[in-house]
């Protein structure tokens, strides 16, 4: 490695649809151009498989390669597992940021909650590391994602330059949802809260060839555009790139008053 390349930031990469998906293949392609990029991944999808990990079998590691040269390591687990075992057993240096992506499809508003692509990067954030996670709102495996690797690297290099990657004390990751259009028709960028959508659940009854149901999940996806703070879901639906800051804090201080009597119980007779 010459002084040149030795100079750029280190940057981990993961997601959750898989080393070999064409989202990730295209945020390295980019930002090679301005760090030095390993990339830890799942060796198969996890699409929403959350913060979970692999805790009942071993994890394998692999050296992967992209026509003939190396690209990375698959891991046998998870997207939160990659993330932990590159900052704890893989990397010899620690990386200036943690990105996940480009992940196919939207993660925004409940889907949080179950995206590995964000789960990757708030372990990343566990760790004191500034973080980012980068969707484009489009499932197919066969989109171009040049334009989304451009706008992903335009970000970043905005991201390494600005005071985020300095809040160490009181970590934060950012989770950009990139709109399905072209280039040209996206205004602009707007900074937003985590939207209020909800999925309205159902389970598909089927029968396998010896008769036994088996079943498969789906649902419809609502969001309310009557939010006073810009959304992510309205911000994409209004051609505009959503970067949302999240910070993991789950205790309701509002709750915690009206549950003082609770403190009354006597546990000890």
């Amino acid at each position: 490695m010459n002084n040149q390349e030795s100079d750029k930031p280190l940057i981990l990469v993961s997601n959750d649809d898989g080393i070999n998906s064409p989202g990730i293949l295209s945020l390295v392609m980019h930002l090679e151009k301005i760090a030095r990029v390993i990339v830890v991944a799942p060796e198969h999808e996890q699409s929403a498989g959350g913060h979970s990990l692999t805790l009942s079998k071993p994890l394998r590691v692999t050296p992967f390669h992209r026509n003939g040269e190396m690209f990375g390591f698959a891991v046998s687990g998870t997207p939160a597992d990659c993330v932990k075992m590159a900052l704890t057993s893989i990397l010899q240096e620690r990386p200036a940021m943690v990105i996940s992506g480009i992940n196919h499809g939207q993660n925004t508003s409940i889907n949080i909650l179950y995206s590995g692509t964000v789960s990757a990067v708030t372990e990343g954030m566990l760790f004191g590391i500034p973080s980012i996670a980068f969707s484009y709102c489009n499932h197919s495996w066969e989109i171009d994602m040049n334009n989304a690797g451009e706008i992903a690297l335009a970000i970043t290099q905005e991201a390494l330059n600005s005071d985020f990657v300095k809040q160490n004390d009181s970590p934060v990751l950012l989770n950009v949802n990139i709109p399905d259009i072209s280039r040209e028709k996206i205004k602009g960028v707007k900074i937003t809260k985590v939207g209020n959508g909800y999925w309205k659940d159902f389970y598909e009854k089927r029968k396998d060839p010896f008769g036994r149901d088996y079943y498969w999940f789906s649902g419809v996806y609502n969001y309310s555009d009557q939010d006073t703070i810009l959304s992510d879901d309205i911000a994409i639906k209004e051609g505009y790139i959503s970067i949302t800051p999240i910070k993991y804090e789950f205790t309701n201080f509002a709750m915690m008053e009206k549950l003082t009597n609770f403190e009354k119980i006597k546990c000890n007779t």
